[in-house]
């Protein structure tokens, strides 16, 4: 399955995490979707892992029902080659199931590819990744 096609590719992996927040912003699944590698993985709030385009779609519609607005600076990029390791710092503000104003918040731990044509998508993105670990699970 291929990639939805991008509005904006986005040039720099630096500049991955201030695209989501756009895309997240906008609204726009397809948007969200088009930073992803077709068999990319993102790490769902129950901690599993959806792989590919279509898992990815479901969780990224849960985010969406919020409603809110997400800033998401970037900490590092690490590149290599043609890879990069990101850590950003991301604030979403929303309303929760009372009406009263809610933060979410947290560190993520991404890493991206620089495709064909110059542009960088996720092939792993943990929204949570760069938190401090309650507990170490030593099984990869």
């Amino acid at each position: 399955m291929k990639s939805p096609i991008r509005n904006k590719a986005v040039m720099n992996p630096e500049d991955m995490n201030a695209a989501f927040a756009e895309a997240y912003n906008s609204g726009d699944i397809d948007k969200m979707l088009a930073l992803y590698e077709p068999d990319g993985i993102l790490v769902n709030p129950n901690g599993g892992q959806d792989k590919g385009i279509e898992q990815i779609r479901k969780t990224l519609e849960d985010l969406l029902r919020l409603q809110g607005n997400m800033i998401s600076k970037n900490i590092y990029c690490i590149p290599f080659e043609n890879i990069a390791l990101l850590r950003a710092h991301f604030i979403l503000q929303t309303e929760g199931t009372d009406g009263n104003p809610m933060q979410i918040l947290g560190h993520t731990s991404e890493i991206v590819r620089k495709q064909q044509d110059g542009s960088w998508l996720y092939i792993v993105d943990h929204p949570h990744g760069a938190e401090l670990l309650r507990e170490v699970d030593s099984t990869c």
